[in-house]
């Protein structure tokens, strides 16, 4: 985030000046978006945080969506289906995405959460980076991303001719990295591996009990 070039052209009458480096300590900070696309109502919601792409990030990005858009729109709905990649802060290695799920989704809101991972390199086949992330990098091709109101006015004002509508909320909590999750912790999940591809679909059901 800051005066620096950002790929892609546009039309202006004169030229757009912008640093020639983009050195972080010129850097006004640094942008950590995460998103959700609903696939039903072509709709996007993403969070735009300024620490870390963690597991706990992702998973709190999921659950805001859930309270401000998701309940709403699948009313009683019971089961959630997340498709997500197999790699970064979802990671389908990752203990703590795993466990915060648990936590932040299924014992909170009674939900039952599958999760299904593309297979390692295969996240382009994902909708949320053609239907959503794409549509937002094409918006702001361009245009230096000099403040965060200018990020998000972009990534709000993204549409296509098939309806898309993105919500978009500045997140500036602190989320450090190499958070760990023990054994005990990982036992006490309420977890089942599919039989097929155990390892990139798992089912995750709330616990009749949080462990205190």
């Amino acid at each position: 985030m800051g005066n620096f070039k950002n790929a892609g052209q546009v039309w202006s009458r004169e030229p757009t000046a912008v640093n020639v480096h983009d050195y972080p300590h010129d850097a006004l900070g640094r942008a950590v978006p995460y998103g959700v696309y609903d696939v039903t109502n072509d709709r996007g919601f993403i969070w735009v945080g300024t620490s870390g792409d963690t597991p706990a990030f992702a998973a709190d990005t999921i659950t805001a969506w859930w309270q401000t858009e998701g309940q709403d729109r699948f009313a009683g709905a019971d089961h959630l289906l997340l498709m997500a990649d197999a790699g970064g802060s979802n990671s389908c290695q990752t203990r703590a995405w795993k466990e915060r799920l648990q936590v932040q989704m299924c014992d909170r809101f009674g939900l039952t959460v599958t999760v299904c991972h593309y297979p390692t390199g295969c996240s382009k086949w994902n909708p949320i980076e053609h239907r959503l992330f794409s549509q937002i990098s094409r918006n702001w091709a361009g245009i230096p991303l000099r403040t965060w109101d200018t990020l998000l006015a972009f990534i709000r004002g993204t549409t296509t001719s098939t309806g898309l509508v993105v919500q978009a909320d500045f997140q500036p909590g602190n989320y450090p990295t190499g958070v760990t999750v023990s054994d005990a912790e990982m036992k006490a999940l309420n977890i089942e591996h599919h039989a097929v591809c155990p390892r990139w679909n798992y089912t995750i059901r709330p616990r009749a009990a949080v462990p205190s």
